[in-house]
């Protein structure tokens, strides 16, 4: 796996994964609560990985605005996520999260950009690695 890659390995796709986390999963909220993650962890994994997805609601604007920020939001992830990989690796656990907008609109931010996303993402991803 390339360093700063986002494979389709490290991705959620299925409909069950989903469900599951949305269902018995904890979240977790950025500090200015823009961005939220939903999150489950298996523990004791022989084959510990990240797998993650980005979700935006219909309510939240339109196709094109909701696209940009679920491609904002991988980006952050997907350069920042070797800390929590390597984390998950030495605790040997498996996490499986959905980052999704929460208070962030195409209203209130008509072409939000990378620098207002990622920290808020980084953010989300230290609080993680502390809920374990």
């Amino acid at each position: 796996m390339k360093h700063f890659s986002l494979s389709a390995k490290e991705r959620i796709k299925s409909k069950k994964i989903f469900e599951a986390i949305y269902a018995s999963g904890k979240t977790i909220f950025s500090a200015n609560k823009k961005f939220k993650a939903s999150y489950l962890i298996e523990q004791n994994n022989e084959n510990p990985e990240v797998k993650i997805a980005a979700a935006v609601s219909k309510k939240s604007g339109n196709a094109v605005w909701r696209n940009r920020v679920k491609r904002l939001i991988r980006e952050s992830y997907r350069l920042n996520k070797h800390s929590l990989i390597d984390f998950a690796e030495e605790k040997k656990v498996t996490f499986k999260i959905v980052f999704s907008a929460n208070a962030l609109t195409e209203k209130k931010n008509k072409k939000p950009k990378l620098k207002d996303v990622m920290p808020d993402i980084i953010e989300l991803i230290k609080r993680l690695k502390g809920s374990l």
